[in-house]
Parts: C-alpha cells; structure tokens; sequence
C-alpha cells in the first residue's frame, strides 16, 4: 500500500471512504448512493454533478473490492508510466465518459421500449409510476474509468502476459483487450437486464481510447512538428515505409557531401571513409526505426528510438 503511486493509492482510499460512509448513512436513514449514484437525466432525482460522482460509489463490498483490486493491478503501472497528473486525467474523462455513454443507453432502452407512452410500470411484480421507475435506474462504481485503465493497459504494453482470474490462464495484453470488449458487448445487448452497466465499461473504454489516441497526435506534433505520417510525403504511388524513408532521407542526408563537412552538425570531423562509414550506420539504424514503426507504430518505439527519429528529422 505504501510502495503504491499517490494517485492510485488516493483514490482506492476516497473510494473506500465513500463507500464505509455509505454504510454508515443507511443507518441514518440516509441512502449516499442515491444521492451520489448516476441517475437517467429524465428522472426527477438526476443532478449533474451525479456524472461524477457516482465513480465513488459502489453498491457493495464485492463490487468495491474488484474494482479497486483492478484499480491496483492496473493504476499504479500506468501512474507510473504517464505520471500522476495525466494518469488522474484520464481516469476521470474515462469516468464521465462512462456515465454519458449509460446515460445514451438508457436512453435506447427508453425509445425502443416505448416507455414514454406509458403512465406506470410493472417492475418485477411491483407495479411503480413512470417517475419511480426512473428514478430507480441508478449506476455506480468507478468500472467505467477502470474499464478505460484496461485498455490503456492494453494498448501501451500490448505483449505484456496477464494471468487471468477466471478462466486462470496467461493472455497477452492485447487480447485480454479484445476478449473483454467482446463480452462486453455481447452482454450489454443479450444479457437482459443482470444490473450491469456493461454499456458504460464500453464507454469508458471508447473515451480511453480517444484520450490515447489524442495525446497521441499531440506527441508525434510536438516531436515532429507533424501529426500523421502521411503528412511527412506528398501522396505518391510509393509504399508507406517508402514514403517514410524518402523523406527521412531528404531531411538530413539527401543533399550532403561528404566533402561539404562545414554544414554538417550530424557527425564527428573525421576523414571521409570514417565519415561515409558512420553515415551508412546511421541511415541503416534509421531505416530499422522506421521498419518498427511500419510493423508496430509510432508508440511501439522506445524513448530513444524516438529521439533518434527526432534528431534526423531537424537535420536540413
């Protein structure tokens, strides 16, 4: 618990918190989780601070403990790979996220059950007004910004082997990913109603991957000075890794000499074998980096790799 980074570790404690105050409210006559729970915007009980909120409640101790044991799995590595203040950001657009892709589901359910045309509703046997029923479609529990920490999980150490719990077998990374968006779709429509927000795991997960994907342009702007591949090359018949070395050639070797060593920043002043010799080198260890990204992607490479890339770039 000590050795955690602080952001996970503070929110496992709040969520704790909130959830032991809960208890203690019920006592009170005083029911937490539908104050802070996230309700449908139609009903008469939904506030918009409840699109946050409701990542802090959970509906019991078992919903508390998977989420927060995943909440460790998962948040201390990615806390420690981006840091704490992107690691809470993300964690919280994953959250709202979530609860604005439930609140689109439910209103789905609403439309195609037709339930605007009626006045009262058989729930379960129990027969409830229209604005009780609502009322009582309430979410909890922070699964949809974890849901989002899977995937970032995924997709940044995509060939890492995760033990699963059940069934208890190794799976990479990347498909542990995929597996789990699968059952999460097939369940958010064949499920029939088992109290899962399985629509909003999903969205946890979409706004993740929108949130990777964004801070993904912005890196490639800000190490390259542009935000596609595709933008490095006019559009020709060449393949894309062709494209990528031709322009990288153009950039830092395609119009040196080894004889023109004054305007030449990239190498040591040796003679010109020496010269030449490294030049071949370099340009070979470039062409490896740009393989990789053709292979893998941008995000595959390391932070070396990556300033490699950076540094030929520059070079005019």
């Amino acid at each position: 618990m000590f050795n955690m980074p602080p952001i996970t570790k503070n929110l496992i404690i709040i969520n704790a918190i909130f959830y032991f105050g809960a208890v203690v409210g019920v006592r009170w006559g005083v029911d937490l989780n539908d104050i802070l729970g996230l309700h449908y915007f139609m009903a008469s009980d939904f506030h918009l601070y409840q699109l946050f909120t409701y990542m802090f409640a959970h509906a019991n101790l078992t919903h508390l403990a998977f989420n927060m044991f995943t909440l460790w799995m998962f948040g201390r590595t990615m806390e420690r790979t981006w840091g704490p203040r992107r690691f809470l950001a993300f964690y919280i657009i994953c959250g709202l996220g979530a609860g604005l892709t439930q609140e689109v589901a439910q209103t789905g359910s609403f439309l195609v059950a037709g339930l605007n045309h009626y006045e009262q509703v058989n729930a379960g046997g129990v027969l409830m007004s229209m604005p009780e029923y609502l009322n009582a479609w309430t979410t909890v529990g922070a699964s949809g910004a974890i849901y989002g920490l899977l995937l970032a999980f995924g997709v940044t150490y995509s060939n890492e082997y995760i033990m699963l719990l059940i069934p208890p077998i190794p799976m990479k990374a990347k498909y542990m990913i995929l597996l789990f968006i699968a059952f999460e779709l097939f369940s958010g429509f064949y499920s029939g109603g088992d109290g899962v927000a399985h629509f909003a795991h999903l969205g946890g997960m979409l706004f993740g991957w929108l949130v990777l994907r964004h801070w993904r342009r912005q890196e490639r702007k800000a190490t390259t000075g542009f935000t596609t591949w595709e933008e490095y090359t006019p559009k020709t018949t060449q393949s894309y890794g062709e494209r990528l070395r031709s322009w990288l050639r153009d950039k830092f070797g395609g119009n040196r000499t080894p004889g023109n060593r004054s305007r030449d920043s990239f190498h040591d002043r040796g003679d010109d074998y020496d010269f030449n010799r490294r030049r071949h080198t370099e340009q070979e260890e470039i062409d490896r980096i740009l393989e990789k990204v053709k292979r893998s992607g941008y995000d595959s490479l390391t932070e070396e790799e990556k300033k490699r890339l950076f540094n030929a770039s520059q070079k005019k």
